[in-house]
């Protein structure tokens, strides 16, 4: 009994070690950042449009790099979730054993290359061929979208099989019964029935695409600048902190850290909005 109660007391503290951790990330975060916006003013911070550290004073606002994090997220989202709900259905649905067996691993294979890779093949190939054939500099918020959009193909795609494979066969078989095609069973019962767990996908690739740093940077021609055009550089919020960092000081460096707390707010909303929809789909 008494070795049961010390594995528990210790396995409580590993958990709460992990908690303990977001807690003191979330403390220093803010106890840096938010003196800084409270200083300049939350509205003058969130929906200021001009960023420039070395000014006199000072101006910190941080919306163009919100619309730029939100038109790069967006076009990723546009790319990365039909191709990602499409392998899904296929994979849970229609794939043979032995095409599953292959792609399986490809998909988790994909998820492990380092950001800095896709950045670097964005580079060599991807904005050369949008200079030469659609315009632009290159380096763009479609750059950023069609490299981000690979990039959250992985936690698309899995989460979206886990959630078509946890639809009861008595769905399918109800269907198959009444008649339907094996289309219509998957379009009208088995998508339906997953849908909370392909939401949950969603915000989660989401949630990778908005954080994501290295390969954003380099293909995104970080300029500071609200995109008027799909072929506009952009600078997203992780980008700013990542490029300016290594040199900012005394208020600038409070103003990057500022925008972290921007980031990390986005990213907690998204991941809450994630786990009620996964919840409320377990409910029904």
């Amino acid at each position: 009994m008494k070795q049961e109660t010390a594995i528990r007391l210790i396995l409580l503290g590993l958990a709460m070690s992990a908690v303990g951790a977001l807690a003191v990330i979330t403390t220093f975060i803010m106890k840096e950042g938010l003196p800084v916006i409270f200083r300049h003013g939350l509205g003058s911070f969130l929906f200021g449009t001009e960023w420039q550290p070395n000014a006199e004073p000072a101006r910190f606002g941080v919306f163009a790099m919100i619309v730029g994090s939100a038109a790069v997220t967006g076009g990723a989202l546009v790319i990365g979730v039909p191709v990602g709900l499409g392998s899904a259905i296929f994979l849970s649905e229609f794939a043979p054993r032995r095409v599953v067996t292959f792609f399986k691993p490809a998909i988790e294979l994909l998820a492990g290359i380092p950001s800095v890779v896709f950045g670097f093949m964005g580079m060599l190939v991807l904005l050369p061929f949008i200079r030469e054939h659609i315009g632009g500099r290159g380096a763009s918020v479609l750059a950023g979208s069609i490299i981000l959009g690979i990039m959250i193909l992985p936690t698309v795609i899995a989460i979206s099989v886990d959630a078509l494979r946890a639809v009861p066969r008595s769905y399918r078989e109800g269907s198959f019964a009444l008649g339907a095609t094996g289309w219509q069973t998957t379009w009208r019962v088995t998508l339906p029935a997953a849908r909370a767990g392909i939401v949950a996908a969603v915000i989660l690739g989401m949630g990778r695409a908005i954080g994501e740093t290295m390969a954003v940077i380099m293909v995104t021609g970080n300029s500071v600048q609200i995109p008027r055009s799909p072929l506009d550089a952009v600078r997203t919020l992780t980008s700013n902190i990542a490029l300016e960092m290594s040199y900012a000081d005394g208020e600038h460096r409070e103003a990057l850290f500022a925008t972290g707390v921007v980031l990390f707010v986005i990213i907690m909303c998204l991941n809450t909005l994630a786990n009620a929809i996964a919840r409320v789909g377990k409910r029904d």
